[in-house]
């Protein structure tokens, strides 16, 4: 009899003490697993990809800076200089120490890393790196060529006639002549930025993307009605474009903050464009955050 009691007298205060040592039901701890925090529960943002960083190296953080808006596509433009290929807009601009591959190639790889294989974390939608070129294009393209190649798993490429997709997808602008090298080429790790000469005469495989200047094009501004001809006419570029699996750009799009430019972007977007071209990044991300799409 006193061997139960003690027994039971034992199992009991066992009990209390696991009580006591037990962390509440709705702790960290509970279960014993940690629980994701309030502001880890929150859902993630979408990235906003239709957002194109214009000259995005002329922000303080280059790509950074885009990416923290969430922008599915950001511009460097490069000039060939003793072997090296600089980021800068004009010549007058050229850093030694402002190379692609410590602004953007490297920070991408690093970030892809840390986010198991994409740029946007939990999404697989390729981040777009328009790659203006500003030297001759043939050499530069070469030399650009062999710094992606350091890269293979970062970027969607083209072999052999199929398209591997990667987290980021490399298209190449600016000067003209790089076109016959990546022409040649039965394996690249970029694709060419086409123009809407280009259009209906190549596919997505070469060039994924039809660039061309808004002002060489139409002549609305985004102040008063937009043009039923000029509008007709957009539809029917964007159109032939997806047709072949290939996106839409324009750039010299008025990019002041105010309604023309709200009007243009709202007429651009409801078109099928599919990115919006700005140096202005919190104007855009807000822009594009009211329309309540990615």
């Amino acid at each position: 009899m006193a061997l139960i009691t003690r027994r039971r007298a034992l199992t009991t205060a066992g009990a209390a003490l696991t009580a006591v040592l037990a962390p509440p039901a709705g702790s960290a701890f509970a279960g014993g697993h940690k629980l994701p925090s309030a502001d880890e529960r929150k859902p993630r943002p979408h990235p906003l990809w239709h957002a194109h960083a214009h000259n995005d190296y002329e922000h303080p953080r280059p790509l950074l800076d885009a990416l923290d808006h969430r922008f599915g596509s950001v511009e460097a433009d490069i000039f060939l200089v003793d072997g090296q290929l600089l980021v800068a807009h004009d010549p007058v601009d050229l850093d030694p120490t402002r190379t692609l591959e410590s602004l953007y190639l490297a920070p991408l790889a690093a970030r892809v890393r840390a986010n198991g294989g994409t740029v946007h974390r939990g999404s697989r939608t390729p981040l777009q790196l328009l790659i203006d070129i500003k030297t001759e294009g043939s050499s530069t393209y070469l030399e650009l060529d062999r710094r992606l190649r350091r890269y293979k798993h970062l970027f969607t490429t083209y072999d052999h006639g199929r398209v591997r997709r990667g987290p980021v997808t490399a298209v190449i602008s600016g000067d003209r002549a790089a076109r016959p090298p990546m022409t040649a080429q039965t394996v690249r790790r970029a694709f060419y930025d086409g123009r809407l000469a280009d259009l209906g005469s190549t596919d997505a495989s070469f060039a994924s993307l039809i660039s061309d200047n808004w002002t060489l094009n139409f002549t609305w501004r985004g102040v008063g009605a937009f043009p039923d001809a000029e509008r007709q006419k957009l539809r029917a570029i964007v159109g032939a474009a997806h047709d072949r699996g290939q996106k839409v750009r324009f750039w010299a799009t008025p990019d002041l903050e105010g309604p023309a430019r709200d009007a243009l972007w709202g007429e651009l977007f409801d078109a099928g464009v599919d990115y919006l071209n700005t140096d202005d990044l919190a104007g855009l991300e807000a822009f594009l955050d009211a329309r309540g799409t990615a």
